[in-house]
């Protein structure tokens, strides 16, 4: 049984890593609509490609996070991040 909820734990923990990568490209995405780079450039596009349907989403699902021409959608994504790294994941390493 502890090889299972060792197994498990692990998989938290990369689940964990892989979160606070995307915290940060969530971050450098929200930077890099401020200046408005060149679309064509593959680590733009990357950037692009790996947020804009998490943004979607979210405003798809909360409709007030584009208000005034001011587009929410990425702090909403970081909060969310926050919340299951720190809440979730981290209770359940903790707690198993």
């Amino acid at each position: 049984m502890d090889f299972l909820i060792n197994i498990f734990v692990e998989l938290l923990r990369i689940a964990d890593g892989l979160l606070f990568i995307y915290f940060w490209v969530v971050i450098v995405s929200a930077i890099l609509s401020w200046v408005n780079p060149d679309p064509y450039n593959p680590i733009v596009r990357i950037l692009r490609n790996l947020t804009e349907p998490v943004f979607q989403k979210v405003r798809m699902w909360l409709p007030f996070v584009n208000m005034g021409g001011i587009d929410l959608s990425p702090i909403v994504v970081l909060i969310g991040i926050s919340i299951l790294r720190r809440g979730v994941i981290q209770y359940l390493i903790i707690h198993l």
